[in-house]
């Protein structure tokens, strides 16, 4: 009798389907009750470098606050919108999940000044830094848990998603990605990462700057109105709150 694999299936046409993934790197036979990106998901969640996020800034340290963002509680938060959001667009799930946990992967500590800052210095040296790109090679070479192959071993779109979800890439500038459709965008699930990212960190980031009393309500008010009448409903409804 023929096994089937119990997941939930994408409705919408636009969506990525398991089935038609390009595959791994290393050929593997199919999992009896998890598709691939589910499986691409657990060997992210399960890796060494997802774990090393907890100990990097997001935009404020626990210096002053136990409650502040870090860089794993907001690849969470943006893990779960992008779960929602793909859900609501009937596109992939977890497709979507997988690429919002690995999304962060590659970013060094101190945030986007750390980025900037090896930058500069491989730059000095006749290289570059961008997460993305490391983040490629954490998967594809960094971690080590399986005796088969180097690497995760993660499905096409999950590693042309790594590096396609925020940018786009010249092959004449970056010929060693020529095999990940540069002249393609990625699919819908990777594209959404880059907006669900931003929604999660302007308002984990506007919490966090409340948090530690460095944000002046009456001057977002004044400067944001779409803050201003959000934030009128609630003062409205709650006036001694």
């Amino acid at each position: 009798m023929e096994r089937t694999i119990a997941t939930v299936s994408p409705s919408a046409p636009w969506a990525m389907r398991a089935e038609d993934t390009r595959g791994r790197r290393f050929p593997e036979l199919d999992h009896p009750y998890r598709s691939a990106y589910a499986r691409d998901r657990d060997r992210i969640i399960h890796s060494r470098a997802f774990r090393r996020l907890e100990a990097k800034t997001q935009v404020f340290t626990t210096r002053y606050s136990d409650h502040f963002r870090n860089r794993l509680t907001h690849t969470l938060e943006v893990a779960q919108i992008a779960r929602t959001v793909a859900g609501a667009l009937g596109l992939n799930t977890e497709l979507a999940e997988a690429l919002a946990l690995v999304h962060d992967i590659g970013h060094p500590p101190f945030g986007h000044a750390g980025e900037r800052k090896l930058d500069e210095l491989m730059r000095e040296h006749g290289g570059q830094f961008n997460h993305n790109l490391h983040a490629l090679r954490i998967v594809e070479h960094f971690e080590q848990r399986y005796l088969d192959f180097p690497g995760l071993n993660l499905t096409f779109e999950v590693r042309e998603g790594i590096i396609k979800h925020s940018r786009d890439y010249s092959e004449r500038e970056f010929p060693h990605l020529r095999d990940y459709l540069l002249d393609l965008r990625p699919p819908l699930e990777a594209q959404l990462i880059d907006g669900v990212d931003e929604i999660a960190y302007n308002t984990a980031d506007m919490d966090d700057a409340h948090e530690a009393e460095l944000l002046d309500l009456d001057r977002l008010c004044g400067e944001v109105p779409l803050f201003s009448d959000i934030f009128k409903k609630v003062s409205d409804a709650h006036p001694s709150g």
